[in-house]
C-alpha cells in the first residue's frame, strides 16, 4: 500500500523505516507468492499493474477493517482525540456548518477541529483533509462519498427586476433575461430545467459569473438579474420578500451535500463521528421542516 500511495520504493521505505532493498524484497516475495506482477518499476518510480491496483484496493479495505477492530475495543475506554481537518464551501460553512460546530466540539472536547472554508476544488488527499464537504453532482473518483442531505435549487429574482423586465413563464424566456451564474459546476453555465413538457437546456446570457452563491444572491437582491440559487441561501431573502421564485413549474436537478474522504481513512473514528453528526443534525432539521419552501 505504501509503495502504491507514494509511487516510490524509497519513499515507502522512509515512511515505514525500512531500507529500499527490504521493501523491494518484500514486494518480490509477495509477487512470487501470488504468481503475478503487482508493480511496474522504473529507476525512480513504481506504479501498480492492473492486478496490482485490484490487490491494492482490496488491501485498503482489509487494513481499514483491522483499524476499525482496534478502535472498536479501545473506543469505549478513550475519547477521540487529535486533529480533524475539514474543508467546506464558503457559503455552507458560514451559514450552516458554523452554527453547529460548537455542539460537536462540546461532545468531543479532546478533538482539535481545523476548518478550511474555500470555494476552490481542493484535493482532499494532496491537501491533507480528513473530510471534504462538497455541494455538487459528484464525478467518479477513488474517493468515498457519503450523502449528507439534498440541496434543492430555484430560480430567483428581486420584485424590482421582475417589475422592470417581466416574469419568465417558460424556460426559453430566460434567453431574454440577464442571468447571474455559478459557472463552476459540471454543467458549466448551462441551466437544466425539467417540467411537464420535458427537459430544457438553457445557456443564459449572463452578466455575472462567480464561484460563490452568496454573491449571486446579493446581486439578485439588487435587481441585477435572475439567479439559480441553493435553497439554503435563498430562504431568508425569499421569506423577507427581497426575492421571488420564478418558473416554479420547472425544477433544476437538485444538488446534494456530500462528505468526501480518502478510502484509507474511511473508518477513522473521528471522521465517522463527524459525518454521523452532520447526518443527524441536518437530517433532523430537514425532517422538522426547518428549510424554507
Amino acid at each position: 500500500m505504501k509503495v502504491v500511495e507514494s509511487g516510490s520504493f524509497a519513499e515507502a521505505g522512509r515512511q515505514l523505516r525500512l531500507s529500499r532493498s527490504a521493501i523491494s524484497k518484500y514486494i518480490a516475495d509477495l509477487e512470487e507468492s501470488l504468481g503475478v506482477q503487482l508493480l511496474n518499476r522504473t529507476t525512480r518510480h513504481a506504479s501498480p499493474t492492473e492486478s496490482g491496483q485490484r490487490y491494492f484496493e482490496r488491501a485498503v479495505v482489509i487494513l481499514s477493517e483491522i483499524e476499525a477492530a482496534d478502535q472498536a475495543v479501545t473506543q469505549a475506554q478513550s475519547a477521540p482525540r487529535g486533529l480533524l481537518r475539514v474543508n467546506a464551501p464558503m457559503s455552507f460553512g458560514t451559514m450552516r456548518l458554523g452554527p453547529v460546530l460548537a455542539d460537536f466540539m462540546e461532545a468531543y472536547p479532546e478533538l482539535q477541529l481545523q476548518i478550511v472554508l474555500s470555494d476552490d476544488l481542493l484535493d482532499p488527499v494532496q491537501d491533507g483533509f480528513d473530510v471534504t464537504l462538497r455541494i455538487a453532482e459528484l464525478e467518479s473518483s477513488s474517493l468515498i462519498a457519503r450523502k449528507i442531505m439534498p440541496v434543492p435549487r430555484m430560480i430567483c429574482a428581486s420584485p424590482d427586476y421582475l417589475a422592470r423586465h417581466g416574469t419568465p413563464r417558460h424556460p426559453q424566456d430566460l434567453r431574454a433575461h440577464a442571468s447571474l451564474t455559478y459557472g463552476f459546476l459540471l454543467t458549466g453555465n448551462q441551466w437544466k430545467l425539467s417540467g411537464a413538457d420535458g427537459d430544457h437546456w438553457i445557456q443564459p446570457d449572463w452578466s455575472l459569473c462567480v464561484n460563490n452563491a452568496e454573491v449571486l444572491r446579493d446581486a439578485a437582491i439588487k435587481g441585477r438579474g435572475l439567479a439559480l440559487l441553493p435553497e439554503f441561501i435563498a430562504a431568508d431573502p425569499l421569506k423577507k420578500g427581497k426575492l421571488r421564485t420564478v418558473l416554479d413549474e420547472y425544477s433544476a436537478p437538485p444538488l446534494a451535500l456530500y462528505a468526501v474522504y480518502p478510502p484509507t481513512r474511511h473508518l477513522s473514528v473521528k471522521v465517522r463521528l463527524f459525518i454521523d453528526f452532520l447526518v443527524e443534525r441536518f437530517g433532523r432539521e430537514e425532517e422538522a421542516g426547518v428549510r424554507a419552501r
